[in-house]
């Protein structure tokens, strides 16, 4: 196996709301919503940089495609984190997600490592960190 991640998929309870919250709270690119032809297919996808793809696909459908049972989301169970080249990016990210839907968790604050970091909620309980570290900032985009 090749060490990377080409998707990322998010199971949602609400196809519509969640391509709401990403295309127009945060701003992120798509097509919309694709696949409704299939049962079980619809899906968005948006385009990240480098390449990765982040896609929302129903919980339900998930459940049907793989046979797992469909479960709660734990938000501490896995986190997505999103960094960004100035501090004040932070602030204003979150303030988008929060407008947009998003459940504030942990305000923006210092880190114990330099940094500057918060975390909100999206409409699906899922965990999302903004930061900014100077010891890891994304390329130029």
């Amino acid at each position: 196996m090749k060490p990377r991640i080409s998707v990322l998929t998010l199971g949602v309870a609400d196809l519509e709301q969640s391509l709401s919250f990403y295309r127009d709270g945060l701003g992120l690119p798509t097509k919309g919503i694709v696949g409704q032809e299939f049962e079980h297919g619809a899906v968005a996808f948006f385009d990240l940089s480098g390449g990765l793809k982040l896609a929302l696909w129903a919980q339900a459908d998930i459940s049907h495609d793989t046979g797992l049972p469909k479960r709660p989301v734990s938000p501490t169970a896995f986190t997505i984190g999103h960094n960004v080249r100035r501090r004040e990016e932070v602030d204003q990210i979150m303030a988008a997600a929060e407008q947009a839907g998003a459940e504030i968790v942990k305000p923006a604050q210092d880190t114990f490592y330099g940094g500057y970091a918060g975390y909100f909620r999206d409409p699906n309980g899922h965990l999302w960190e903004i930061v900014w570290n100077p010891e890891l900032l994304p390329a130029e985009d």
